[in-house]
């Protein structure tokens, strides 16, 4: 009897270890199916669980070369963990006095103009509306950026330009409103005013046009565009001013210079290849093969050497071409192809003054007309492109950030609700960029962190909005009569 009752504790004695590694272990399965199933659920500021934006497809992006268990693990690290730390948003003492802000900056007023009526405040229903137009929303409390993401962005737009919001907080600490706004990244305007006169929807981007509510914004590239190895704008901008230096306005080539890619379904670009006559038409016209440049690793592409031609040409391309404020810096005179879309900065050209127009209708005999007069005129194209150099001078990251700060703070007054963190948004934060990002993204983001300024935003310029009518219509005048002439 005895004996039985050993044997049976001894067989007996086991199951319990058993059952607790069972729990364990599933346990760990159930861990690992929910950290599984939020990875496939969660949105990233590189594209995971996102579609391209139906307004404007590209192709979907994939992340072959991660393993299931590598992807969920990257996206619980980066997504969940990387913004745990307390950033400070305590306001900064100003050590100097603010300076005068360009006056194109006064379009801000006009942009927001659609919002400033006491019955037609930004609400909460408009927001939504303009929802079904973007491909993120950014909203910012205390300080902290929250994105919620609805639509993937072409190649590494989204990072860059979420990297650029982060450092105007970092910038002016304390000092950004709490803020709730909707962007898209795509490149084509898409709320026009003609659809939605009813209820303006406010929505940023890169560009507009006076026939849309669409509010302008900087571009990712002022940070750095990685996929074509442009830098951060202070550092291309250098780089171009001195590479401009090289050659002295008398040692230029007397006509005008255009490279690009004219594949991009851009019928003005497609008329320019026309005009690749030195004799005839007083232009070379270089198609840019960007696979080739990659391959190469973009030793014929540097900005700063494409600075040797008195002229060069700025044609759009699909929309708005991020092009122009490389092509302005260069401190030759820029021949603009009349343009439908306009950025937040070049709506403070002045044709005749920092820029010579060129008719849409007859590209080529207007750029031959532009660099026979500029030929016949040395002094004064010289000083045409000496003060569009000078003007891009002046937007440095500085004043971009100054722009962003006071965009964003009028937005803010315009609002008639009070921002709430949306609760599939995620908190971004430097670490969560740098996280997601690859080697060559990190060193390019890192090259444009910023640091609390000393110096407070510029003063903006007050609503003038009878003042931007006569401008547009003197620009419009002095336009018309370039087109008359060819």
């Amino acid at each position: 009897m005895g004996l039985f009752s050993r044997k049976t504790a001894q067989t007996l004695y086991p199951r319990p270890r058993f059952f607790v590694l069972l729990l364990i272990i599933t346990l760990i399965l159930f861990i690992l199916f929910q950290v599984e199933n939020l990875a496939t659920e969660t949105k990233t500021v590189i594209g995971h669980n996102l579609q391209p934006t139906p307004w404007h497809l590209f192709p979907s992006k994939t992340f072959k070369n991660e393993s299931k268990y590598a992807r969920a693990s990257k996206i619980m690290q980066c997504s969940y963990l990387s913004c745990a730390t307390m950033a400070t948003n305590d306001q900064i003492t100003f050590t100097r006095e603010p300076e005068k802000c360009p006056d194109f900056y006064s379009s801000i007023h006009s942009d927001l103009e659609p919002w400033s009526n006491t019955n037609t405040r930004i609400s909460y229903a408009s927001l939504m509306e303009a929802k079904k137009f973007a491909s993120l929303r950014v909203v910012i409390i205390g300080g902290k950026l929250y994105v919620d993401y609805y639509y993937d962005c072409v190649q590494s737009r989204a990072l860059f330009t979420v990297w650029g919001i982060l450092q105007l907080l970092k910038r002016y600490p304390g000092s950004i409103p709490d803020v709730d706004l909707m962007f898209d990244c795509m490149d084509r305007p898409i709320v026009s005013k003609r659809d939605h006169s009813d209820m303006p929807l406010p929505i940023f981007r890169y560009c507009t046009t006076p026939n849309h509510f669409d509010i302008p914004f900087p571009d990712w590239s002022f940070w750095g565009w990685v996929e074509v190895n442009l830098g951060p704008w202070d550092e291309e901008f250098k780089s171009i001013k001195q590479g401009s230096q090289k050659t002295s306005w008398k040692n230029k080539l007397p006509y005008a210079y255009w490279k690009g890619n004219p594949d991009v379904n851009s019928r003005v670009r497609e008329k320019l290849l026309s005009c690749n006559d030195t004799n005839k038409w007083g232009a070379q016209i270089l198609r840019q093969n960007w696979a080739q440049e990659i391959s190469d690793g973009f030793k014929n592409s540097k900005l700063s050497n494409q600075c040797n031609h008195q002229y060069k040409i700025y044609a759009e391309g699909y929309a708005w071409s991020v092009s122009l404020k490389y092509i302005l810096s260069c401190g030759c005179v820029p021949l603009i192809i009349n343009r439908k879309y306009e950025d937040f900065f070049s709506r403070g050209l002045s044709p005749g003054e920092n820029y010579l127009p060129i008719s849409r209708e007859n590209i080529c005999p207007s750029i031959k007309t532009a660099v026979e007069w500029g030929n016949s005129h040395p002094s004064e194209a010289e000083a045409i492109g000496k003060a569009v150099q000078d003007y891009m001078e002046q937007l440095n990251m500085d004043r971009v950030y100054d722009y962003m700060y006071h965009l964003i703070t009028e937005y803010a007054k315009l609002l008639d609700f009070k921002p709430v963190r949306p609760s599939t948004a995620l908190e971004e934060c430097s670490d969560s960029l740098l996280c997601y990002a690859d080697e060559t993204q990190r060193r390019f983001l890192k090259r444009s962190a910023a640091s609390p300024s000393p110096t407070p935003p510029c003063k903006l310029p007050p609503s003038n909005g009878e003042m931007i009518k006569k401008q547009m219509e003197t620009k419009n005048i002095v336009i018309n009569k370039t087109q008359l002439i060819v």
